[in-house]
């Protein structure tokens, strides 16, 4: 995202001043908050003429002048809808709000479209067996699976892609040969490949140690029987501004109890609860880690994800949590691979 912090007004600048803001900016508008930095609105080159043609003087503040309903993207949405939203809407600038309604930053359309490649790895873990996926896993290690006519991982890497992260290690295992007949070195998918090989069974965290380039940059570390839109970009932003340790995707999971729930008080019953839904955040698989994380991993030992975390809470350094709101699915039984193949054309492809 553009950063805003220059483009910002509120309700009392006057116009005058918000003209010469504009002007000196590159941005093309400048975007109205309130004291809590909530967004209200935004006013453009073309608000202001307007005004001077219904006589409104320029030492007038912009309140009765700015847009008040201006299209707006929200944290969670991916960039192909961001860039369909723009084109729809036939505008080039789009602010990015929070959940909240606060302002995060501003998406342009040219730069949505024609993204640079950036540097930060994507570290996929696709050495698993996918027992629970056999008999199709017999043959195929499970991200090769194919899912919307390709297999899982090419998805998975076309997505990275599509918001500039093409430096990619794949952390390979199960009938690794395949994959890498498969995909190479990525050239031919715009992608550059490493591999890490697995020659026993080392968690999430614990395969980051056979990194032989550690990474200088915050790096992607995610799951390769995930099919998920989460706007990457996004992810990484959040990270940066939150200077997190570590971040880990949470997805929202409900579960319902299938009894009566009775709460009992010394031997006396208090309450009963139908069925009752209990809500919990649970881990995605997709992590945000900053290159420090990798002291605190063993050398060649097992070691997954979770126990990082406590590790990194043990230390008392700043590991935070990104919701996920997008399209997420983990492919771990039959079911799932079914119905990823049900909902991959609407999800991907509309």
């Amino acid at each position: 995202m553009i950063d805003i912090e220059d483009i910002m007004v509120h309700e009392s600048t006057v116009i005058l001043e918000v003209l010469k803001i504009i002007d000196k900016s590159s941005k093309q508008l400048a975007i109205v908050v309130d004291q809590n930095r909530k967004l209200l609105g935004t006013i453009s080159d073309g608000d202001i003429r307007r005004a001077l043609l219904n006589e409104i003087p320029l030492t007038d503040t912009v309140k009765e002048v700015y847009f008040k309903t201006p299209t707006v993207a929200n944290i969670n949405d991916s960039r192909e809808k961001i860039i369909d939203l723009c084109i729809a809407k036939k505008i080039h600038q789009i602010p990015v709000v929070a959940n909240d309604g606060s302002l995060l930053g501003l998406e342009i359309l040219d730069e949505l479209i024609s993204k640079q490649s950036k540097p930060n790895k994507v570290i996929l873990m696709v050495g698993g067996l996918g027992t629970r996926l056999r008999p199709l896993t017999d043959k195929v290690p499970k991200p090769m699976l194919h899912v919307g006519g390709k297999p899982i991982l090419e998805t998975i890497i076309e997505n990275f892609l599509s918001y500039g992260f093409s430096n990619i290690v794949l952390c390979v295992n199960y009938k690794s040969q395949i994959i890498q007949d498969y995909f190479g070195d990525g050239s031919r998918f715009g992608v550059k490949i490493d591999y890490i090989f697995e020659e026993k069974r080392m968690g999430t965290a614990g395969a980051l140690s056979l990194l032989e380039t550690k990474p200088n940059e915050p790096f992607f570390v995610m799951n390769g029987d995930l099919l998920t839109n989460v706007n990457f970009e996004y992810l990484l932003n959040f990270h940066l501004e939150n200077s997190a340790t570590a971040t880990m995707c949470v997805r929202e999971y409900d579960f319902q109890v299938p009894f009566g729930v009775v709460e009992i008080d010394h031997g006396k019953i208090k309450s009963i609860k139908e069925k009752p839904i209990h809500n919990f955040f649970v881990s995605a698989g997709i992590y945000m880690l900053s290159p420090s994380v990798l002291s605190s991993i063993p050398n060649d030992e097992f070691y997954d994800m979770p126990t990082l975390f406590e590790k990194i809470l043990e230390l008392n350094q700043n590991l935070i949590s990104f919701p996920i709101r997008e399209y997420w699915l983990d492919i771990g039984r039959i079911e799932e691979f079914e119905k990823a193949n049900e909902e991959y054309e609407t999800v991907f492809n509309a």
